[in-house]
């Protein structure tokens, strides 16, 4: 895809756009034309610094609770054509070490915060009869590259999630899901250890993939060039599942 502006005049919000993924979304789309609101959990300096970057406005919340977010969107006043689901935590801890708490977080935001922008989105895609929503996940959604319990059955979710989705709000909302392979970003440091490295040593492509390669596939997921894709989820993470 070149540098047309093949998103110009949608209206798209991103969350967890603050960094990685989410923040080299927020570029890619403002280069395609969109006008792109930001959001973090909190109004950080690096969610503030990305807004005065590229221009655009921003929202903060926790993504989940619901309510919070259903007063943000409508604090906006503004059509949302494009809704990009990215926040997400993640909990290096293995299984017996994963207590309530850690469950609980993760999974209201990796999948409650899909549910609810979801919510706060959809009866104004279905009012105006079109929407785009694009749900990351990761390879660790699938049982071949299985990480972290929490972590992987929040992203697994977030796969089956969004096929559902497509079904019910088909034909004029589409969703999909992006599922990142091992990306240089800041959670993919935080959770570095050797048995990550020996994953990122069999990746076919010999190395991590730029925060802004995802984006590039999540920019078309998000165009009208994707015109007969639902309910799918495109792998992108340089030919690790087909080498296991």
């Amino acid at each position: 895809m070149n540098k047309e502006r093949c998103l110009e005049g949608k209206t798209a919000l991103i969350t967890g756009s603050s960094r990685g993924i989410g923040a080299a979304t927020a570029r890619l789309f403002k280069e395609y034309g969109a006008n792109v609101i930001l959001h973090g959990r909190t109004e950080s300096c690096e969610l503030k610094g990305l807004a005065k970057e590229i221009d655009s406005n921003y929202i903060y919340c926790d993504a989940g609770e619901l309510n919070s977010v259903v007063k943000k969107i409508e604090s906006l006043n503004s059509n949302i054509d494009i809704l990009i689901n990215n926040a997400g935590i993640a909990r290096s801890k293995n299984f017996w070490d994963l207590d309530s708490r850690d469950w609980r977080e993760v999974f209201d935001a990796n999948v409650l915060g899909v549910v609810n922008f979801s919510k706060a989105v959809i009866p104004g895609m279905i009012e105006r009869k079109y929407g785009k929503i694009v749900n990351v996940s990761s390879i660790k959604g699938f049982p071949s590259n299985a990480g972290s319990s929490a972590y992987a059955a929040s992203k697994a979710a977030v796969i089956n999630l969004t096929a559902s989705m497509a079904n019910q709000y088909a034909p004029n909302i589409f969703v999909n899901c992006v599922a990142p392979g091992f990306t240089k970003t800041e959670m993919t440091n935080q959770t570095w250890s050797s048995r990550i490295k020996r994953q990122v040593d069999e990746i076919p492509l010999k190395r991590m993939a730029e925060p802004r390669e995802i984006a590039e596939t999540i920019v078309f997921l998000s165009s009208d060039k994707s015109s007969y894709i639902t309910g799918q989820t495109i792998i992108v993470d340089g030919g690790l599942v087909i080498s296991n």
